[in-house]
């Protein structure tokens, strides 16, 4: 158990924040400063963010709120600091909420105000968490670098898989499990697909990429899955928005409607580093795309949030380019001349009434009566860079960002 320490925001232990900054940092979009990586993969390099280089309108200290350990839940939103790091992911309970950030995985009950880390030194792979998901009473984390790891809470006991178990890469962005019982999992060499869900068959085991997809699957970097009404996986990719039903694959890019054009978004940029000239794939991806003459953080292929509301239809948050959505026949794009805050989307959620909340580079938003509601430091957001959203059954609700996640017991509320 580590030691904590509150200094008016409650600031999770130092030994968590360990590992190499992840998320906008690795396209050299925030800061200049290149840090060593995950001992793990040596030949990657990773930028870490400094305070300076936030955009603007990001709080450098959080507001001095104090969580209450009654059982009432509190009424004010309550911020958390944990260094310069992302929160990448989160998964927001009653009672017990998870907190995945780049220093490792955060349990934190809500109720006795108690904190517990579980890092590479606890069985945990890889510090760097992309990704949560509950299966039963087990928690699924998807890490960078570490492939996925399982969490038995009762016992305390992790399993691990990786690429010797099946796994396309050991970098996982995203696990879906379907209602058929099928788990998805979303990595940088493509998606998994279990049968079952039976983990620990290798032959349930199978992986779609581009090559094995005749190119269905546009793009081998898997971002994002979401289950459709009938049944179909959405996957998010660097290559655009792909669907599977039924045996066959389907994918939408910029040609056919995803994303704003460059044209359209080009003077709200406010990402300068151009990712083509810290990654030899990305220069790659450019050309193929079309993309020589942007110089900036553009690229209206690149899927990074993923959401299908109840209504079946599909939403699209992309690098620059806006929010999408897609009812199977017609794409909608939305940009900060239509009211969005910012068109770096890096995250969607759906609260328990289905509503969809879209997380920006510049804050939070949520559509009503076809104009976005908008939120941040005034409604207590604490970061205004938001990489996740999690809403629980009762109610409240997570926002994470860079260094700072907000709890909001009673749901979030204002907003203009």
């Amino acid at each position: 158990m580590k030691a904590w320490t509150r200094i008016g925001a409650v600031v999770f232990g130092a030994a968590a924040l360990a590992a190499v900054a992840f998320g906008l940092g690795r396209y050299g979009l925030l800061g200049e400063k290149t840090v060593p990586p995950p001992k793990v993969l040596p030949q990657s390099k990773s930028i870490e963010a400094s305070e300076k280089s936030l955009p603007a309108g990001h709080p450098v200290q959080p507001r001095h709120l104090t969580p209450k350990t009654q059982e009432s839940r509190p009424k004010d939103p309550v911020q958390f600091a944990v260094g310069k790091r992302n929160v990448k992911a989160l998964m927001a309970g009653e009672k017990v909420s998870w907190i995945g950030t780049s220093g490792g995985l955060i349990r934190y009950d809500m109720v006795r105000d108690k904190y517990h880390t579980y890092d590479n030194a606890s069985g945990l792979l890889s510090n760097g968490v992309f990704s949560l998901a509950k299966m039963g009473q087990e928690i699924w984390v998807g890490t960078y670098g570490g492939g996925l790891s399982v969490l038995d809470p009762t016992k305390e006991t992790w399993r691990n898989y990786n690429i010797p178990n099946g796994m396309g890469d050991a970098f996982v962005y995203d696990i879906l499990r379907m209602r058929n019982g099928n788990i998805w999992i979303a990595t940088w060499s493509g998606a998994n697909r279990v049968i079952n869900g039976k983990m620990g068959d290798v032959r349930q085991w199978q992986l779609f990429t581009v090559e094995s997809t005749g190119g269905g699957l546009p793009n081998d970097w898997v971002y994002g899955l979401a289950e459709g009404a009938n049944g179909e996986v959405w996957l998010a990719t660097e290559g655009g928005l792909a669907r599977y039903h039924e045996d066959k694959w389907s994918h939408w890019t910029h040609a056919e409607g995803l994303g704003a054009p460059y044209e359209l978004v080009k003077s709200d940029m406010p990402f300068k580093n151009d990712p083509g000239k810290h990654s030899a794939h990305h220069a790659r991806q450019k050309v193929e795309q079309g993309l020589t003459g942007v110089n900036v953080a553009y690229n209206p292929n690149y899927v990074v949030a993923l959401e299908v509301d109840n209504a079946g239809e599909v939403w699209v948050g992309t690098w620059g380019a806006g929010l999408s959505r897609f009812d199977g026949k017609k794409w909608r794009t939305y940009t900060v001349a239509d009211g969005l805050p910012g068109n770096h989307v890096f995250s969607l959620g759906k609260d328990p009434n289905g509503q969809i909340w879209i997380g920006t580079s510049r804050g939070l938003a949520r559509m009503q009566n076809d104009r976005f509601v908008r939120y941040g430091a005034a409604e207590g957001l604490a970061s205004q860079v938001v990489f996740s959203i999690s809403f629980d059954p009762g109610g409240g609700a997570w926002v994470g960002g860079l260094g700072r996640a907000t709890w909001f017991p009673r749901g979030i509320k204002g907003g203009g």
